[in-house]
């Protein structure tokens, strides 16, 4: 089995801002109560997390503005970081779920343009050891934390997601999660490298760091990367996405209520395989085999032109040998020093020409699309065709 599962890796190259009005009675003041909505000072300036409160869940959303996906922006991390200590300091407030607002996408990874700005090792390294301080007061969290998945789970979000104490997904196509890092020519910075393999082993977690594949959420749960699964609702009143993130946020309530009154506890059920996979890796030398051969199999592939790889199996096997501690600080070490090498840097800019390259240049048409003409009748024409006729 771990034969099989080391041969897999291979490498490609809020608070609503919403305010009350100023209560000048006793009796105004208790119906302001009642409404479950906590406020702050610096509630108002807020643009990227927001939370109100529901009956003692703190539910907290990302949403970056201007955007159709949410990145850990420096703007959304000092956020998150201020909405979480209120919580925290709140006594009316027993657990919390982190939600996205934007249907499709949970977080879609850090800021790219955030960590081109940094102008040496030092930089990234502080820039993922901020990181890293923010999972792990999240992860130690007085009160348990569910994170409540719809859409694309990937890089530091799906390190938010695995510092959280529950994660649940929603069954759907768009559902992803992920570690792309080594596409960049970086490596989880955020605490990802410790996390990951202690939660889906050592095989699974080489596999995800290393290929940078997506993991379909039934595939997660299956992994032990998320516990619990909602199916999508359809259409109704509202649009079927408004519908499945509103299902979502329910059972994500309902699930973090369970956890603060201890009646719902995490627990994952691991197959036989996996069960013996995990007894063996607890020897050191099979440990010390599986670092080799996967090591092996990244030269071959890479030539050595890849230092990312090479890099994640180091801070891996570190933490697991001598400690989190010791993970933790290799980890912000080697994210730093590849954010400087010409691969990170070179593979940055394939990522901005493929995006931009998405883009339609052309604008908006200056008349209505009526008719459509297709020339050619094999297997791409008929395909054209048929996606044509599906989308009206």
């Amino acid at each position: 089995y771990l034969a099989a599962a080391v041969k897999r890796v291979k490498l490609p190259i809020a608070l609503t801002a919403a305010a009350a009005k100023y209560c000048s009675t006793r009796s105004s003041l208790l119906d302001y109560a009642c409404r479950n909505l906590s406020t702050s000072p610096a509630v108002k300036s807020r643009t990227h997390v927001n939370y109100d409160i529901k009956e003692d869940v703190a539910v907290v959303r990302f949403n970056s503005p201007n955007s159709k996906v949410n990145t850990l922006s420096k703007e959304l991390q000092t956020e998150f970081v201020d909405v979480m200590k209120e919580i925290w300091s709140n006594d009316a407030v027993r657990s919390a779920v982190l939600i996205s607002g934007k249907p499709g996408c949970f977080i879609a990874g850090a800021d790219i343009n955030m960590i081109e700005t940094c102008g040496s090792s030092q930089e990234m390294m502080e820039l993922s050891q901020e990181g890293q301080k923010m999972l792990h007061n999240l992860e130690k969290s007085p009160k348990p934390i569910v994170a409540a998945i719809s859409g694309s789970c990937l890089g530091g979000g799906l390190e938010v997601a695995i510092a959280c104490q529950y994660r649940i997904a929603t069954k759907d196509k768009k559902t992803v999660l992920g570690t792309p890092e080594m596409l960049l020519g970086l490596l989880p910075g955020a605490g990802g490298t410790q996390r990951l393999p202690k939660m889906v082993g050592i095989p699974a977690a080489f596999d995800m760091m290393l290929t940078g594949r997506n993991i379909r959420a039934d595939r997660a749960k299956k992994m032990g990367l998320v516990d619990q699964l909602v199916d999508p609702l359809g259409p109704g009143i509202k649009s079927p996405e408004e519908r499945t993130m509103e299902y979502l946020e329910e059972v994500a309530i309902t699930f973090a209520q369970g956890l603060a009154n201890k009646t719902i506890t995490r627990k994952v059920d691991k197959g036989l395989i996996q069960r013996v996979t995990d007894y063996s890796l607890t020897i050191p030398f099979i440990r010390q085999q599986v670092y080799k051969t996967i090591e092996k199999k990244v030269q071959k592939q890479t030539k050595g032109l890849y230092p990312a790889p090479l890099s994640i199996i180091e801070v891996v096997k570190t933490g697991l040998e001598q400690g989190n501690e010791a993970g933790y600080l290799l980890e912000s070490q080697k994210f730093g020093e590849l954010g400087m090498t010409p691969e990170c840097k070179a593979l940055m800019g394939l990522y901005h020409g493929q995006v931009q390259c998405k883009k339609n240049k052309f604008g908006e048409p200056k008349q209505p699309v009526k008719k459509l003409a297709i020339l050619g009748a094999g297997l791409m024409g008929a395909g054209i065709a048929q996606v044509s006729v599906d989308k009206g």
